[in-house]
């Protein structure tokens, strides 16, 4: 479960059990509930929230709720960026929350820790490590029911902080999962500006899922000038035996590189990979530029560092 969906479902889940003891399952629901629950639900677009946050107006919804129908958007989205820009409408209204106006806070702590959680945000955006750190304590502190929503952004700044003094040896040898004959990653990079380690297994549900995304994204990287790898952490014949298998299914030409993890010095240990799926990309100098789940916005915004033309798949026009 990411960030989004841990986070909206802690405070969604508290402000629906507040509901129920407040008004009866049965009791038709008024315009102005209609319009909340709308604004609470909406992830399709920002057009379309922007049409919920309007007729949330029209009924003189209060501006605190649709500030917190906005928050619960970006973190849904996993828009970390959109979600600091919001910090200088939550610090207006830190000393003046109503909790009778609220749809999803059970207190003012929680109102409070969510504020703290969007000024770290706003740190980290700026690249202030400390300033970070201080008001992400805090929110723990006022909130410890949501650490587990809180905690995805340390681990964040933990790995890459463990990833600057990594370098990848692009000369070591590796088996190819499909043909068992060795290749080496500076092969497989060539003269790409970038090389993306895809860690992944035939074993896990989520990878099983997203293999054909996968397949898209490495066709879409390498017409960009960077190239992908896909590596299995473990080393197994039947983990590789299963890997072809499902490779020889995909119902789109297996593209980019696979290769196996070599059992002493794994590059898997090296890059602390510890659940699957993961991607690493890493510079043409060796250097890591990112580590973490697919779905990070963070990854999508290194890519474009080593070049401009890479945009994340939902801004490319047909797909």
């Amino acid at each position: 479960m990411h960030l989004s969906s841990v986070l909206v479902g802690l405070l969604l889940g508290a402000s629906s059990l507040v509901a129920q003891q407040e008004m009866p399952e049965e009791s038709p629901m008024s315009p102005k509930e209609d319009a909340i629950e709308q604004l609470l639900s909406e992830r399709e677009s920002p057009e379309a929230m922007q049409k919920a946050i309007a007729a949330a107006r029209a009924l003189k919804i209060s501006e605190q709720a649709i500030l917190e129908a906005r928050f619960l958007f970006h973190v849904d989205r996993a828009e970390d960026k959109e979600i600091a820009a919001l910090l200088p409408e939550f610090l207006a209204f830190k000393d003046k929350f109503k909790l009778n106006d609220s749809e999803i806070f059970a207190g003012l702590d929680d109102w409070l820790a969510v504020t703290e959680y969007v000024q770290a945000l706003a740190a980290l955006e700026k690249g202030d490590k400390d300033g970070f750190k201080q008001h992400i304590t805090e929110a723990f502190w006022l909130s410890p029911q949501q650490g587990v929503a809180f905690a995805p952004h340390i681990d964040r700044i933990r790995m890459m902080d463990a990833m600057k003094s990594v370098r990848i040896d692009f000369k070591k040898d590796y088996k190819d999962t499909l043909t068992g004959k060795p290749v080496s990653l500076g092969a497989i990079l060539g003269d790409k500006k970038g090389l993306l380690l895809h860690f992944w297994s035939p074993w896990s549900e989520e990878c099983e899922a997203t293999i054909a995304d996968f397949l898209i994204t490495a066709d879409y990287l390498a017409a960009n000038n960077v190239a992908a790898v896909s590596i299995l952490p473990e080393t197994s014949a039947k983990v590789i035996a299963d890997a072809k298998t499902m490779l020889a299914a995909a119902e789109r030409k297996i593209s980019g590189s696979w290769i196996v993890d070599s059992e002493k010095n794994s590059i898997s240990a090296l890059l602390k990979v510890q659940s699957v799926p993961s991607v690493v990309l890493v510079s043409s100098d060796g250097s890591i530029l990112f580590n973490g789940h697919p779905t990070d916005e963070k990854f999508w915004g290194s890519l474009e560092k080593i070049n401009p033309n890479i945009v994340r798949p939902e801004m490319r026009d047909g797909d």
